[in-house]
């Protein structure tokens, strides 16, 4: 066993524990739930077990994950630099668990647009936190004022639109698949400040 296989099965091992603990169950919970003798577990987590895949599936079952999570060395690349936009003042980050998903931080300086003909829709749904200003949300006919700290998550089918008042604000938007695709065809189409 190399090194690195001898960190990633103690990690492993760690793992089935922590996760154990944080359900609250004992060693005899678990044991039960994944169709162990409590030793057998008991010797997994302690290293006195060599790891089997069989027993991995099961305890991963037994603890409402995957194998994949169980067994993920995601010790690389934990910081992401932002890709900048600066024509737009926004910075993208890809979220490396779900590729589908990013994590955009953006300043906004101008109001929410007064033609509703200006609202975009599209596939998805969006979550945002302001931080730092107030932001002003257009939702279909409704107006939301979103201070410093404040979150709003919405469906982005509706038409909407957001943009500050009372000066710059700062928000962090959290956008699925479909709202990112949404918002890459708008900053393609170059529309200014509407979400």
């Amino acid at each position: 066993m190399t090194q690195e296989d001898g960190q990633l099965d103690n990690l492993v091992r760690k793992r089935i524990r922590a996760l154990r603990v944080a359900q609250g169950w004992s060693l005899e919970e678990l044991a039960t739930r994944a169709n162990l003798s409590q030793s057998s577990l008991s010797r997994i987590e302690n290293g006195q077990r060599r790891l089997a895949l069989d027993q991995l599936v099961t305890l991963a079952r037994a603890l409402d994950t995957t194998l994949d999570q169980l067994v993920e060395n995601a010790a690389d690349d934990v910081v992401i630099s932002p890709m900048t936009d600066a024509a737009h003042g926004s910075m993208r980050w890809p979220v490396k668990g779900d590729p589908g998903m990013s994590v955009m931080r953006q300043r906004m300086t101008q109001p929410p647009p007064d033609n509703p003909a200006r609202m975009r829709a599209h596939p998805g749904r969006e979550w945002l936190v302001v931080l730092s200003g107030t932001a002003v949300l257009m939702l279909g006919n409704r107006r939301y004022r979103i201070e410093t700290n404040q979150a709003a998550e919405f469906p982005t089918m509706m038409p909407h639109a957001i943009g500050a008042e009372g000066g710059p604000c700062d928000i962090l938007g959290i956008f699925d698949r479909d709202a990112r695709r949404g918002h890459q065809r708008d900053t393609a189409a170059d529309v200014p400040d509407a979400d």
